[in-house]
């Protein structure tokens, strides 16, 4: 499916500020990377929290996805709503030189393109360059987004503009820096990523980043 075409766009055109942490969050942990809640725990959390979509991004592994997926049938047979549950994974790689991580959402889940990634280490040689990961994403049905993109040795200004040429889909634009226990965007630093990516026609996203066990913070 083209990345033009691809239905989480739809979503992701619609953040902003304020989105996260109560309706959408693409990028949090589990314990299937270094995150302290269980799969099962995260999707009762965000489903209790009235998040309307989500992705799980553990760091190269996408094993929470099923398990989670298997509980939000469950619990729509019953009649309950549910958030919308995409797929997810952070890849580290890099770029310029710099190490950096790129998130991959929307992705068909099982997909070989994405299998090097998918094994709880980063990867070596070629496969760890952005352009390759960037290509397995696309190859594998995903969008990719750039995470938190002032958090790396780099500036954010020359590095979305380094991935913009390497075809990624967006950046992730609301993110909290300073780390604080309830999640808050950080002012200037994401208005400026913001209005970069907005500039080069790029999606936005949004995420707690969260590794603990609330939902809610860092």
């Amino acid at each position: 499916m083209p990345a033009e075409h691809h239905p989480l766009r739809a979503v992701l055109e619609t953040v902003g500020p304020q989105s996260c942490p109560g309706e959408l969050n693409f990028h949090c942990h589990t314990i299937c990377s270094d995150g302290s809640l269980e799969p099962k725990d995260l999707i009762q959390q965000a489903s209790s929290n009235g998040l309307r979509h989500l992705a799980v991004t553990d760091h190269h592994s996408s094993a929470a996805y099923l398990p989670m997926q298997a509980w939000l049938r469950a619990e729509q047979e019953q009649g309950q709503p549910v958030p919308t549950l995409w797929t997810g994974m952070e890849i580290s790689c890099i770029l310029r030189g710099c190490l950096v991580h790129m998130l991959a959402l929307g992705f068909e889940a099982g997909h070989p393109a994405l299998a090097a990634y998918n094994r709880g280490d980063a990867v070596v040689g070629e496969a760890l360059r952005a352009d390759s990961v960037v290509k397995a994403i696309h190859d594998a049905g995903g969008l990719a987004v750039l995470a938190h993109p002032a958090r790396y040795r780099l500036g954010f200004r020359e590095l979305i503009d380094a991935a913009t040429e390497l075809g990624i889909d967006g950046g992730e634009a609301w993110y909290d820096y300073d780390m604080q226990p309830h999640w808050q965007w950080t002012p200037m630093v994401c208005e400026q990523i913001d209005a970069q990516l907005k500039n080069l026609g790029l999606l936005r996203t949004c995420g707690t980043d969260s590794h603990g066990v609330d939902l809610k913070g860092r």
